[in-house]
C-alpha cells in the first residue's frame, strides 16, 4: 500500500490538482489525546466540609451537597488533585469545589476557601 500511495502524490502533485485536505493536515498530534479547554474551570463549584485531610495519602474527606453530576449529599473520601490544596484547609472549614471521576477515584479538581 506505502508503495502506491507514494506515486499517486507525486503524480498530483505534478498534474496540479489539490491534495485532499486530509493530505494536507497537520498529524503531529496522531496517539495523543484531542486538545480540550480544562474541564476543571468550567465545572461548576459545590459547597462541602472538611471532615479530615489524609495528606499522606493526597485526600480529603469531605460532607457536601449535592454534585453537579448528580451525586447526591453525602460524607465521602476525594483524592485532591494538588496536594498543596491540603496545606490550605482545616478540619470543620468550608469550601468551594469541583470534582470529577479520574481514572475509576473521585477527584477534586479545583478548590477555594468557603466564604
Amino acid at each position: 500500500m506505502k508503495t502506491l500511495i507514494a506515486p499517486v502524490l507525486v503524480a498530483l502533485t505534478v498534474a496540479g490538482t489539490p491534495l485532499p485536505a486530509a493530505a494536507q493536515t497537520d498529524h503531529s498530534a496522531h496517539g495523543k489525546p484531542p486538545v480540550t479547554a480544562p474541564a476543571a474551570a468550567a465545572s461548576p463549584l459545590a459547597d462541602g466540609l472538611v471532615k479530615k485531610i489524609d495528606k499522606t495519602n493526597k485526600k480529603v474527606t469531605l460532607s457536601h451537597g449535592p454534585l453537579p453530576n448528580g451525586m447526591p449529599a453525602m460524607t465521602m473520601v476525594f483524592r485532591v488533585k494538588d496536594a498543596a490544596w491540603l496545606d490550605r484547609m482545616k478540619e470543620g472549614q468550608a469550601i468551594r469545589f469541583a470534582a470529577e471521576d479520574i481514572n475509576g477515584a473521585m477527584t477534586m479538581v479545583r478548590f477555594e476557601p468557603g466564604k
